[in-house]
């Protein structure tokens, strides 16, 4: 702690306001808010923390604060400063999309529209659906069951929707607008909830059709009720009043919080919302800043109800979110919002068994490798193969694991130099020697194992370079592969033994994920290689051929194939020069004698 941020903290006031966390830079990398500015602040330099606190900490050399008459006040201005300075340690919702609505026009031949903006233009509205599937579907249904306008009051002709019975096309025919009105207090009543009773009639009307021997008709309307049952039983019913409401619940573990969020649309939870995140303060201090950033900018729909936990203050959620606040104390209610909870608890839960195992498989597994080996923790594994077919275009590509994962900004790959025909110990020699002579010139960090994709010949050429050229004490071991190309056994030490690994181990795994990881990039490269080498094939060897005559060459041909047999005068109409023609058509008639 720097002697400015000391003599700052005695001077820190008893009185709730915002402070903010800089860096050396003088950039704003947090903002946070406290009831009591001299308590939360000086916190952060007192005492031991989490790893992610640490790493705040570590970066903040100033501050500054804020004062404020009170808590309310102070969680304003942090949602305020939060937006404007986009610190990167703070809470940022970047979902700034908005969700969909089902729209009734206000026309005299309505349409049923998707859209994204509520206006004050005396449409219906219907929504928000936070699941745009859910809102689209509905639609569909919608439209086969009543067919408001889909075309312009302009067309001349009848439109596809009213050849599908999807439009009463209005432009073209005389239609009762009451007729509309009509579909339109049906919709409202099916999007209200009233659908099972549109399901009985359609039921009724159904059977009517049926008894009239109008098997399409009765066809047609049991595809409908099916439709109706498939999208509405998607949708869990949670209330009869058919209230929009927001549900909030949230969990904490391990310095992380996840909030859950349940949308209840007509009565319905339709969709839920999930948000996990580090937290430096109280958690009910967080989730206030979260809940304050959630509706900022009518970012989400406000609701006619939001729903709470009971332990977060509801005066400062009213403060930012204007609609009814409530914290339900027992019912359905209390229900969702204990759901809601029950939900982040089980998502932190998954999150860290999550992370438990992808470091079993990584850090673990590295550390277990060591251990089996006898050397210390391999936290940085370089991996080589070498790839060429009867010695042409050969190459050894490179790979690099760090803590058990793939670094892939580090791979390198490499073209055999120095060997000529196929020579795997020669080409090792090399790609190692270039390797690591590059490393210490350099100043890059060294491995802590090498491995290579080989056997004894392989990795005595490599230790070779490393012991005798180079002068380097890194250690070396090899993978050996089976009859079926698979990962069989480690081989490592002076005498080059097996190294005991069970076949079920993670750091069995390890090396598998690594010796195909490398393969795969090497085969990659030869191929890459000699496809490029093979499209230059025959014409390179023709003087005055250049890339672009032969690009337009084998763009006009299609093939070398067709190219070797062609005449003199279809070369010149392919725009070669008398010259560089005869060239051509001379090189390939030497090929065939």
């Amino acid at each position: 702690m720097n002697e400015q941020i000391e003599n700052k903290l005695a001077l820190l006031p008893d009185q709730p306001g915002c402070y903010l966390m800089k860096d050396k830079d003088g950039t704003i990398i947090y903002v946070g808010k406290a009831k009591i500015l001299r308590n939360r602040v000086r916190s952060y330099f007192r005492g031991s923390h989490d790893t992610k606190t640490e790493r705040l900490v570590s970066e903040i050399v100033d501050f500054e604060y804020i004062v404020t008459e009170s808590n309310v006040e102070a969680l304003l201005l942090e949602i305020n400063l939060i937006q404007k300075n986009d610190p990167k340690y703070n809470i940022m919702l970047k979902d700034d999309k908005s969700y969909p609505f089902i729209k009734i026009t206000n026309e005299k031949y309505p349409r049923l529209l998707i859209t994204r903006k509520v206006l004050k233009d005396g449409a219906n509205y219907f929504g928000p659906y936070p699941d745009a599937k859910a809102a689209n579907e509905t639609k569909r249904l919608l439209d086969r069951l009543y067919p408001l306008r889909k075309c312009s009051l302009s067309s001349k002709k009848p439109c596809l929707y009213y050849h599908l019975g999807q439009c009463l096309c209005p432009s073209v025919f005389d239609v009762d607008p009451q007729i509309y009105k009509d579909m339109v207090m049906e919709i409202k009543q099916f999007l209200h909830g009233g659908y099972t009773e549109i399901q009985k009639e359609l039921q009724a009307k159904m059977e009517k059709a049926a008894q009239e021997l109008e098997y399409e008709k009765a066809a047609e309307l049991r595809d409908q009720i099916k439709s109706i049952q498939t999208v509405m039983t998607r949708q869990k019913m949670t209330n009869a009043d058919f209230v929009n409401r927001d549900v909030f619940g949230y969990a904490v573990d391990k310095g992380w919080m996840c909030v859950q969020v349940f949308f209840v649309r007509q009565g319905k939870l339709i969709e839920r919302d999930v948000s996990s995140f580090p937290f430096y303060n109280e958690p009910e201090e967080d989730f206030l800043t979260f809940i304050g950033q959630f509706y900022q900018e009518q970012q989400h729909f406000v609701p006619q109800e939001v729903l709470i936990p009971r332990e977060i203050d509801q005066e400062s959620v009213q403060a930012v979110v204007t609609t009814k606040i409530l914290q339900p104390q027992r019912g359905e209610k209390k229900k969702l919002v204990e759901l809601a909870g029950k939900n982040a608890q089980v998502y932190l839960s998954e999150k860290f068994d999550l992370i438990d195992r992808r470091q079993e498989r990584t850090i673990g597994a590295v550390a277990k490798l060591g251990t089996a080996m006898g050397i210390s923790e391999p936290i940085r594994i370089e991996a080589f193969d070498n790839s060429n077919i009867m010695g042409t275009n050969p190459v050894s590509a490179m790979v690099v694991f760090i803590d058990g994962r793939p670094d892939k900004k580090e791979y390198r790959k490499y073209k055999i130099k120095t060997v000529i025909g196929p020579d795997d110990y020669a080409s090792m020699r090399e790609v190692i020697y270039r390797r690591y002579s590059r490393v210490m010139k350099e100043q890059l960090p060294f491995p802590d194992l090498i491995v290579i994709d080989g056997g004894k010949g392989q990795i005595d050429a490599a230790k070779e370079v490393l012991e005798n050229q180079l002068g380097l004490a890194i250690p070396v071991a090899g993978l050996a592969k089976n009859d079926k190309h698979k990962t069989s056994e480690l081989l490592f030490g002076e005498q080059l033994a097996v190294v005991p690994l069970k076949r079920n181990s993670q750091e069995f795994f390890l090396l598998q994920r690594i010796q195909d990881e490398v393969h795969r990039f090497a085969i990659t490269f030869h191929r890459q290689l000699r496809s490029k080498n093979s499209f230059a094939s025959k014409l390179d060897e023709i003087e005055g051929l250049g890339p672009k005559r032969k690009k337009a060459l084998l763009k006009h041909f299609k093939s070398v194939k067709n190219i070797s047999v062609a005449s003199l005068d279809e070369l010149r109409a392919a725009g070669l020069p008398q010259a560089v023609a005869k060239s051509v058509q001379q090189t390939f008639q030497e090929q065939v004698k």
